[in-house]
């Protein structure tokens, strides 16, 4: 029977020393060879031997000595001890046993005869070492059984159970590990060195040990983890100075696993049986105690998963607890979901965007919170969540008091130590959506009065950049609006210098300003070179009462001064055949203005003739020759002065020139 701590020898003889050592050599039994009493007592200090055989003749401390110290240590108080003695008195025998000897050999001593009493002591040792621990893990189990079968305070009762059995089976941790069926994540539900600890969730992927022992419903020791194949593909993530050997026991039920008991070394070491036989019926009480205090129930029964479900919400939201005052205060609405769009959390705003109470919003679902027609709009959204795609300023409709609503809401994941935790928020935009509609429409409208203008309208920032080119621009100047805009400078639209005197107009308080210039006439030049002839009215744009930019208001000129050219040349032909019909007009009114005075003269001219004896009537024909003369030489005189002229009537419907009138000085009774 091989025994891994070795025999402790202790003899002050060299000689008798080799002997021994060479004996329990041969019989393959390990020994440490102390020289003297004090080297034995110090090296019994840190370690602990099979059995001691000890020479009670030594230089002091001797065998006597180091006896009593074995047997007044606790740790050594039942360690086998065969005493070498070379005495024959009978009283130092009886001393030796009466100082704890269990037997005792005399010098000198046969090999055969030394190494069976060494074996059958070493037996007997492991015989009341058996019956000591079949009755201290008897005590355990009925002690760890009596504690599984109460129902008060069953989280205490765990952690009792697995601190317990750390102590019995010596290891540096023991857990409980339950899983739901098929599930992926494991919960630590208890652990002997953390007595706070409370379902903490593993991945169990990055176990594969307690995979392994689920899947075979069987125990597995590993007694080094750096050297077990099975650990190949973790062992980069596993920590530093961390555990070295572990044993796993399935905690089954009804031929189901519901678990592991985990047990956990920092040095390597293999369990012996009896304290894998204790941890598998402690296995076996937990099962059963599980199922009593329900929680297999809860585990497999859907409505206990709910349950399970909400305590797995309440230990998130305790994660998202130093968020909470500034949730509390946030101005925005703000929601905490789970994968299935459940609702863990709202703050008080939410509360008074959406119109429901905390309670109304944690027993919801997020999309049912929202108007019907949204509701497939927002689980296509729930979809892209695995896929690390997080929505933001989303416009979503609501019904709050009968009223539609609109939300703007944003998505972002949380906790990303807990996939699936998602962040809402949200405000109330239904005014300024309204807003908006309104001044789209009013923009909408003042584009086309724009581009409807049968005027250039212009508009530029304060560097001269054209921010606005409408259609009659294009049409007046030739540029293409998308290639002026942003592109072109105001100066590129204007003969040399003329910008510059424009900008220092408008700023001029004598043309309408400062900052407008009115009904200026300029030019402007087009894309082919050409000045354009135009009036202009412009103004700067102000914000805050500082200029931002301008624009201008370009009336094209060249049509009115073609019509203004037609008109004067028009008005020129007019006053020549006006001048023409005068001439007309006043030919004709001479002769007849100077017909009546020759017919005159001419009739009293051949009355002289007949007359001539008649001295009365020929003074009488002188004289009237004299006026008619005199009226003759008169129109002529008029003739020359006439500028203007009036007509009169004359024979029924015609018109002669009226002389009189013409040639009248009075400027009121001039005709014009």
């Amino acid at each position: 029977m091989a025994h891994t701590a070795p025999v402790l020898v202790v003899d002050d003889d060299a000689v008798s020393r080799h002997v021994l050592n060479h004996a329990l050599g041969a019989a393959g039994l390990k020994t440490v060879i102390a020289t003297s009493g004090s080297a034995a007592l110090e090296w019994l200090a840190v370690n602990t031997p099979s059995l001691v055989l000890l020479d009670l003749v030594m230089p002091p401390p001797d065998g006597f000595a180091v006896l009593k110290a074995l047997r007044s240590d606790p740790r050594t108080a039942d360690l086998p001890v065969l005493v070498l003695t070379a005495l024959d008195s009978d009283d130092d025998v009886s001393k030796a046993f009466e100082m704890g000897a269990d037997d005792f050999v005399r010098k000198p001593f046969r090999p055969a005869e030394l190494i069976a009493r060494i074996r059958g002591q070493l037996r007997m040792r492991e015989y009341v070492e058996a019956l000591g621990r079949k009755e201290r893990d008897a005590k355990v189990v009925l002690e760890l059984t009596q504690a599984l079968s109460s129902t008060l305070d069953f989280r205490n009762i765990l952690f009792t159970v697995v601190r317990r059995i750390a102590e019995v089976a010596r290891v540096d941790r023991c857990s409980i590990v339950l899983v739901r069926d098929g599930g992926s994540i494991g919960y630590v539900v208890a652990a002997s060195d953390d007595k706070e600890l409370r379902d903490l969730p593993i991945e169990l992927d990055k176990y594969p040990e307690i995979q392994q022992v689920l899947r075979d419903g069987e125990p597995l020791v590993i007694e080094d983890v750096e050297t077990h194949p099975l650990l190949d593909l973790v062992r980069a993530g596993m920590p530093e100075n961390g555990f070295r050997s572990l044993a796993l026991l399935p905690i089954v039920f009804e031929e189901k696993p519901l678990g592991v008991l985990f047990l956990r070394g920092k040095r390597p070491v293999a369990l012996r049986e009896h304290e894998l036989s204790l941890a598998r019926t402690v296995a076996n009480a937990t099962a059963i105690a599980l199922r009593n205090a329900r929680i297999l129930q809860t585990m497999r029964d859907q409505t206990q998963q709910i349950t399970f479900a909400k305590f797995e919400a309440e230990r998130r939201l305790k994660a998202l607890q130093h968020y909470a005052d500034f949730f509390q205060a946030a101005a925005d609405g703000i929601i905490v979901i789970d994968g299935e769009a459940q609702v863990l959390f709202s703050n008080p705003r939410a509360h008074e965007i959406t119109g429901r109470t905390e309670d109304e919003l944690a027993a919801g679902v997020f999309q049912l919170l929202m108007d019907p027609g949204e509701r497939k709009r927002l689980e296509t959204i729930r979809l892209g969540f695995p896929r690390g795609e997080f929505p933001h300023m989303v416009d979503i409709a609501i019904n709050r008091n009968g009223a539609r609503r609109i939300l703007s809401v944003s998505f972002s994941s949380v906790l990303r130590e807990e996939s699936g935790t998602i962040l809402v928020s949200f405000r109330d935009v239904t005014a300024d959506r309204a807003t908006a509609v309104e001044l789209t429409k009013t923009k909408d409208f003042l584009e086309r009065v724009i581009e409807s203008s049968v005027d250039s309208i212009i508009s530029a920032d304060m560097h001269g950049v054209i921010l606005l080119f409408n259609r009659a621009a294009e049409r007046v100047t030739g540029f293409v609006a998308k290639d002026a805009v942003g592109s072109l400078n105001v100066r590129d639209i204007y003969p040399p210098g003329n910008a510059t005197t424009i900008m220092r107009l408008i700023h001029a308080r004598d043309h309408g300003g400062p900052g407008r210039l009115e009904g200026y006439r300029t030019e402007v030049r087009g894309s082919d070179g050409v000045d354009i002839p135009v009036l202009l009215s412009a103004a700067l744009i102000m914000e805050n009462g500082k200029p931002v930019g301008s624009v201008g208001i370009f009336t094209d000129l060249r049509d009115r001064l073609r019509m203004e050219t037609q008109l004067n040349a028009a008005q020129e032909e007019l006053r020549a055949r006006e001048k023409q019909a005068i001439i007309a007009e006043l030919a004709g009114a001479a002769a007849h203005e100077l017909n009546q005075p020759l017919t005159s003269i001419l009739g009293y001219a051949e009355l002289i003739r007949r007359r001539a004896d008649d001295v009365n009537a020929t003074r009488n024909a002188a004289a009237i020759i004299l006026q008619e003369g005199e009226r003759m030489a008169d129109i002529v005189r008029k003739i020359g002065k006439i500028t203007r002229y009036e007509t009169k009537s004359y024979v029924g419907s015609a018109k002669i020139l009226d002389l009189d009138r013409s040639c009248d000085d009075d400027p009121k009774q001039a005709a014009g």
